[in-house]
C-alpha cells in the first residue's frame, strides 16, 4: 500500500512539474516571438523619464527591452537601419528640422509626448539684459561666452545661426560646447555668486525648477517652441504591431518630466524607480495605452 501511495505522489509531482515547465517554456516562447526592442536613450536628462516609462510598459507586455545610451546623430542613424526602434525625445517641427528633412522618408511620428516645448538662450533673471541684442557690447561681463551642450544637438546648430545672424562672433563670443552636465555645472557655479551668465536652456529642465530665469527676447526667428515625438522607422507598425499601438497613445506633461528630473538630481532616486511611480499614479492612461 506504502508502494502505491509513494508511486501516487512521484506520479503527481511529475505531472506538476511537467505543466509548470510548459508554462514557462511557453511564456519563454511568448517574449522571443514578440522580439527585442531598443530604445534609444541620448545623454539629456529630458529623455530619461519618458524612455524607462516606455521600457516598463512594454516589458509588461512581455518585450525584452534593450536601450542604448548614445548621440542623438547615432540614435536616428540607428533607426534609419531598424537597429534602434524607438526614440522618445524627437524635437520638431524647428529644433531637428534639418536631420528630419535628412531622414523623413525614413522614420515616422509614432505619437507627440508633449506640445510647446521651450527652448533657447537663457539668463538668471537678476541681469540686467532682457534681449540677445544687448548681450553684445557685454562680452567681457559675459567672458565671451555662450555655454551650450555638445556638437550635432539641434539647440547647438540653431544656436550657431543666431551667433552668424547678429555678428556674435565678431563682437568677441564664443560657443563653448560641452556635455550638458558640464554646462549645467558651469551655469550653477555662475548663479551660485550671482555672476551673469548666457546658455542654452529648454523645458522640460530641472533647472527651471531650481533657479529664477529668462528666455531672452529677440530670439524667436531662430528659436521656436517645438513638439515633443516619438520617433521610429517605417515599417514599425508591421514589425511590432502591439508595441506600435501601445506608443502610439502616449503623452506626459512637461511638469511630470522636470519633476521627475529634479527628484533624480536631488535626492538620487532613479529613473527606473522614477518611472514605476509615474506608471503607478497613472495607471489609468497606461491602461488605455495597452488596451487600445
Amino acid at each position: 500500500m506504502k508502494k502505491i501511495l509513494l508511486l501516487f505522489l512521484t506520479a503527481i509531482i511529475l505531472l506538476v512539474t511537467t505543466a509548470c515547465g510548459n508554462n514557462e517554456t511557453d511564456n519563454n516562447a511568448e517574449n522571443e516571438e514578440k522580439g527585442t526592442i531598443t530604445l534609444g536613450q541620448t545623454p539629456w536628462s529630458s529623455t530619461a523619464p519618458p524612455t524607462q516609462i516606455a521600457k516598463q510598459i512594454l516589458e509588461e507586455q512581455g518585450y525584452e527591452i534593450e536601450i542604448k545610451k548614445t548621440s542623438q546623430p547615432v540614435i536616428w542613424e540607428g533607426m534609419q537601419s531598424e537597429e534602434i526602434d524607438f526614440f522618445m525625445d524627437a524635437w520638431l517641427p524647428y529644433t531637428e528640422a534639418a536631420r528630419w528633412e535628412e531622414f523623413e522618408d525614413d522614420l515616422v511620428k509614432v505619437a507627440t509626448s508633449y506640445e510647446n516645448a521651450k527652448l533657447g538662450w537663457v539668463v538668471p533673471s537678476y541681469v540686467e539684459e532682457d534681449n540677445v541684442e544687448e548681450l553684445l557690447d557685454q562680452v567681457e561681463k559675459y567672458d565671451g561666452q555662450i555655454v551650450t551642450i555638445a556638437e550635432g544637438a539641434g539647440i547647438v546648430t540653431i544656436s550657431k545661426e543666431l551667433m552668424e545672424g547678429f555678428n556674435f562672433e565678431e563682437a568677441g563670443f564664443d560657443l563653448a560646447t560641452s556635455s550638458e552636465g558640464a554646462m549645467i555645472s558651469v551655469v550653477e557655479e555662475k548663479i551660485s555668486s550671482q555672476e551673469p551668465v548666457v546658455f542654452t536652456a529648454w523645458r522640460p529642465h530641472s533647472i527651471f525648477a531650481r533657479h529664477d530665469l529668462k528666455f531672452l527676447e529677440g530670439q524667436e526667428d531662430y528659436f521656436k517652441a517645438d513638439n515633443v515625438y516619438v520617433l521610429s522607422y517605417n515599417g514599425i507598425e508591421e514589425k511590432y504591431p502591439e508595441a506600435y499601438d501601445i506608443l502610439s497613445n502616449w503623452s506626459i506633461p512637461i511638469d511630470d518630466i522636470e519633476a521627475m528630473i529634479l527628484e533624480n538630481e536631488e535626492n538620487g532616486t532613479s529613473f527606473e524607480e522614477l518611472a514605476s511611480q509615474w506608471i503607478e499614479e497613472n495607471q489609468d492612461q497606461v491602461d488605455e495605452m495597452v488596451e487600445q
